[in-house]
């Protein structure tokens, strides 16, 4: 009898367990849930935390919403021109509709990648046929993205219940015949530059030659008449002081010129002069006295 008992409380202990654990669930902070009855949805985007379902009838199922990666594969695509490039990229996307999510993808994530790749191969080939080879080069990639992802967002709400947060273009490389024109025309250009840069500076450095020639001829003028100036009031005024030397005294102004005129014509050393002894240069010589005195 008290075996009997025992079991049955065994028994009601399992039934109640089981009947809790097949009753009560827990959708995390990270995630997003519907309920379902015989696969159709009762109960839309649950929220996280402990919440209860009917055992056996019902079952939750429950999706990753955080941000989730798409590493794309390199794809070629033709520019305006029909240029070629080839664009290694990825996409960042999260479920943001749980119930259009599952019933586009039955909740398969794998589903929703074979979903989205497609559509943002789709997008980036219309983005870069419609820019030429150029302007792919020169525009910086994060603007160059924000047309596509948020035309794609859109789209991906309506068909997935997902958002596309962002497209990223990781790297754009050109074909080797593509690479070979394209730096051809950057050094053409870049050599364009360079002869009008040069062209520049030497228009530049002639303008400043000539200026500085102007004043350098200007400053050469300035003191040529400066130094004329200067020379023709020193010889004024040595004029003034020879003529009033000579009015105080003429014989010894005559005197000590001729002495000065001895010095400078014998501090040669071996010059040789030929002149007539009874010319007047030897006059102080021969008799250094005034005139008529001997």
């Amino acid at each position: 009898m008290i075996n009997n008992r025992s079991l049955l409380i065994v028994g009601g202990l399992a039934a109640v367990a089981w009947l809790a654990s097949n009753s009560l669930y827990i959708v995390d902070e990270t995630e997003r849930a519907v309920k379902l009855r015989f696969g159709e949805i009762v109960e839309e985007n649950i929220q996280p935390g402990l919440h209860v379902k009917i055992p056996i009838t019902q079952t939750v199922r429950t999706f990753d919403t955080r941000v989730l990666t798409l590493d794309t594969d390199a794809s070629r695509y033709l520019t305006r021109e029909q240029k070629a490039v080839i664009v290694d990229s990825y996409v960042k996307w999260q479920v943001v509709n749980p119930t259009r999510y599952y019933e586009a993808t039955a909740g398969d994530e794998m589903m929703a990648v074979r979903l989205i790749q497609p559509r943002v191969d789709e997008s980036l080939r219309n983005e870069f046929g419609r820019l030429n080879l150029q302007e792919i080069i020169s525009e910086r990639r994060d603007d160059l993205m924000t047309g596509p992802t948020q035309e794609l967002d859109k789209l991906m709400r309506e068909e997935l219940g997902v958002a596309i947060r962002d497209i990223r273009v990781k790297r754009i490389d050109l074909p080797e015949d593509v690479s070979s024109a394209v730096y051809s025309r950057m050094r053409s250009e870049r050599e364009r530059q360079a002869r009008e840069w040069r062209a520049q500076g030497q228009e530049e450095s002639e303008r400043i030659r000539a200026n500085a020639d102007r004043r350098r001829q200007v400053l050469l003028a300035q003191a040529q008449s400066r130094s004329e100036t200067l020379r023709g009031e020193g010889d004024a005024e040595a004029a003034a002081i020879y003529s009033e030397a000579y009015q105080q005294d003429e014989e010894f102004y005559s005197f000590w010129r001729s002495l000065d005129a001895y010095r400078q014509s014998f501090s040669g050393g071996g010059n040789m002069m030929v002149l007539d002894p009874s010319s007047d240069f030897f006059r102080y010589l021969k008799s250094p006295s005034p005139e008529g005195e001997q």
